[in-house]
């Protein structure tokens, strides 16, 4: 005959560098700042972001309103001691089930097991038959942690946001993009058909819009976008929005210009060029009407433009710019030659980042429109790093510094540059 084999009965509950820790995080916790609705609150926000599962959080919100209310004010005990076989009568589950979950939320750190000799679970009444104290499972661990946890839900709450937004926009870009290859009537059918196969490449890559990261989703939307502006004919010169206000040239392809006395210098009316209200410079057949008029224009439009010299941030190099925005090449666009080729991705720059119509025109009307392309740049920079959580409201903030002479662009752009210089050598 063998020798025979005794099974050894396990003498604990498994316990790890991890279960220990939270357990003496819950014996050191003051109780009385954080109330049993709270905890119920916290619990299922853990399940909205997906910290734990739907079982996890029935068990859970069912220790927690096990727990009487008066347990989580200053000096109470919230410690649960029904059994496994009670707790799955109330969330409809096995005790073997409940066991489990138990485990599952003691390695999350939520709750915590105040065991017995025989790991019963019991309350311990004094004298007076008043429970003092009990065996079970402990809830002061989740008041202790409830204020990391809450940022964490905070946190991934907002994740989540700029995921679904790039998500929103990746599907509007793919619609567009489609629509513009059914609709498209000029194009060649071999263009049509190559475009149309990087469309479906850039959907069949992304997959599910969900599920993807919002840095992916961003580039596919500006991939897109690109494909449905070429599929449209879309004419890269400077648009109406990229040309200053107070130019009177209607015609403007470059950065330096000499300003013209008339808006109409070729017109075929020569009273139109001696009009009273025309800027004449020299003209020899004005009259005393059109001298005054002229330095009346010419007095209201320095006035004009000492004001806005005074609100308007001063400049750095375009050079400088693209050095401390990264972000640009990434995303796929060129180093600009000039300010009209930065000023003209401006607007996709803020269709991607977020960036409000209204809040880019503010921009424009109190910066001047150099100064705002290069406030929209840093705001795409920092939304890209994920420093800002609120583009729009980043670059309002940063018209209203501008409005009262208190923004530094330069210093931005300088700041950017050198950690982009720092991040490059470490």
């Amino acid at each position: 005959m063998g020798e025979p084999t005794q099974c050894k009965r396990p003498t604990g509950r498994r316990m790890t560098k991890e279960r220990a820790e939270f357990r003496r995080l819950a014996q050191s916790t003051e109780i009385g700042a954080v109330t049993r609705g709270q905890l119920a609150v916290l619990a299922k926000n853990l399940m909205t972001i997906g910290m734990i599962t739907t079982s996890e959080y029935a068990l859970l919100e069912a220790i927690i309103t096990t727990a009487k209310a008066d347990a989580f004010d200053k000096g109470g005990r919230p410690i649960v001691y029904k059994s496994n076989r009670q707790l799955g009568y109330d969330i409809n589950k096995s005790p073997g089930r409940v066991s489990r979950i138990l485990s599952r939320l003691y390695d999350l750190g939520l709750v915590t097991m105040q065991d017995s000799a025989n790991f019963k679970r019991y309350p311990i009444r004094d004298g007076e038959g008043d429970i003092a104290d009990a065996c079970g499972i402990d809830l002061r661990v989740l008041i202790a942690r409830h204020h990391e946890l809450d940022q964490i839900v905070r946190q991934k709450r907002e994740e989540i946001r700029v995921r679904d937004q790039a998500a929103r926009r990746f599907r509007d870009a793919l619609r567009a993009a489609r629509y513009a290859l059914v609709s498209s009537i000029d194009q060649r059918e071999a263009i049509l058909g190559r475009i149309a196969s990087r469309v479906e490449r850039v959907a069949a890559v992304i997959g599910s819009a969900r599920h993807a990261s919002g840095h992916v989703l961003r580039k596919a939307t500006m991939l897109l976008e690109w494909l449905a502006d070429r599929l449209r004919n879309v004419n890269r010169s400077p648009q109406g929005s990229d040309i200053d206000t107070n130019m009177t040239c209607t015609d403007v392809e470059n950065d330096m210009h000499i300003q013209i006395t008339t808006p109409k210098p070729f017109g075929p009316r020569n009273d139109e060029r001696r009009s009273a209200n025309a800027e004449q410079v020299g003209l020899r057949g004005a009259g005393s009407a059109s001298k005054r008029a002229f330095e009346k224009s010419l007095g209201s439009r320095s006035r004009q433009s000492n004001k806005q010299l005074q609100v308007r941030p001063s400049l750095v190099a375009l050079e400088d710019v693209w050095r401390a925005t990264p972000s640009l090449a990434e995303y796929g666009y060129q180093a600009p030659r000039s300010w009209a080729d930065l000023g003209r991705i401006v607007p996709k720059l803020c269709r991607i980042a977020g960036v409000s119509e209204d809040a880019r025109q503010r921009a424009v009307d109190r910066m001047g429109h150099q100064a705002a392309a290069v406030a929209i740049a840093l705001t795409f920079e920092k939304y890209t790093r994920a420093e800002i959580s609120s583009p729009g409201g980043y670059l309002r903030a940063m018209t209203d510094r501008a409005a009262r002479g208190e923004l530094h662009l330069n210093r931005s752009v300088f700041g950017l540059a050198a950690r982009k210089s720092m991040e490059a050598h470490s």
